[in-house]
């Protein structure tokens, strides 16, 4: 059968599979109270509630170093689940940075961004081979096609406290890698999680900004340049060269996040 007959049914199969359902709380949150759902969405189980008055008075903000709940990333060893974190906590920063003023250290007109992260799903390595060799051969543009079962995922609970202690903001967000879709193979046990990354910061981020607060340029110096630079050419370019070679997405050569503490590159 041609491939362009082939596609239709398998994306219809994608789309049934793809699904994350959602995530039991974790009991991180300080209230799981009037959680909803922010609209239909295909791919990740999201449940957020936010007071859009009280949020359009904060300014600052203080963002506390994710973590992990009991359980969460058990089949991991602590450096992937610490680098998971690391990705979590630039990924934060990164957007939240977009929306307001970061302070490094909590003061008494600032809110308190509390992140956990409630479940790793690793990435099946064999079966990410696999699928890589596949999609040398049926390659759809912009698009990685998976073997079912075996994509790896990622859980996140995040909220906004006041400087009072209340809370303003509140989300939860569970998805796993799809079969089709732009999360590529990976041989890493933290592929797909890492990747996930980005979408749970998005989402933090739109979950804690009203319509009234634009993004708006980082400020100077960057609150985040601990985690590395924002934008890094060679790595974007390596990381294309290295997927276009193998077929694979491998998180050292896309760069991972330093650790908070490490010294920011000249």
């Amino acid at each position: 059968m041609h491939l362009t007959r082939i596609l239709p049914i398998v994306g219809l199969f994608a789309v049934a599979a793809c699904q994350t359902a959602p995530a039991p709380p974790s009991g991180f949150l300080a209230s799981y109270d009037a959680l909803e759902a922010p609209g239909f969405s295909l791919r990740a189980s999201v449940a957020q509630r936010r007071d859009e008055s009280a949020l359009d008075r904060l300014e600052r903000v203080h963002l506390q170093p994710a973590v992990l709940t009991e359980g969460a990333g058990e089949a991991l060893d602590q450096g992937e689940r610490d680098a998971v974190l690391r990705e979590v906590d630039r990924r934060l920063c990164f957007a939240l940075s977009r929306r307001f003023t970061l302070v490094p250290e909590p003061s008494e007109d600032a809110g308190v961004v509390r992140t956990a992260v409630t479940r790793i799903r690793p990435t099946g390595r064999v079966a990410s081979a696999v699928s890589a060799v596949a999609g040398h051969f049926a390659s759809v543009p912009l698009l990685d096609i998976r073997i079912p079962g075996t994509t790896g995922g990622l859980a996140v609970e995040s909220e906004l406290l006041g400087p009072d202690g209340a809370q303003l903001a509140a989300v939860t967000w569970n998805r796993n890698a799809t079969v089709i879709g732009r999360e590529g193979s990976s041989l890493s046990r933290i592929g797909d999680a890492v990747q996930l990354t980005g979408a749970a910061g998005g989402t933090v981020e739109r979950a804690f900004s009203t319509e009234a607060r634009e993004r708006r340029p980082v400020d100077d110096p960057d609150p985040c340049a601990a985690y590395g630079p924002r934008r890094n050419p060679p790595r974007w370019v390596a990381s294309k060269l290295f997927g276009f070679a193998t077929g694979l997405y491998q998180p050292e050569v896309e760069g991972l996040a330093r650790p908070a503490d490490a010294e920011p590159t000249p």
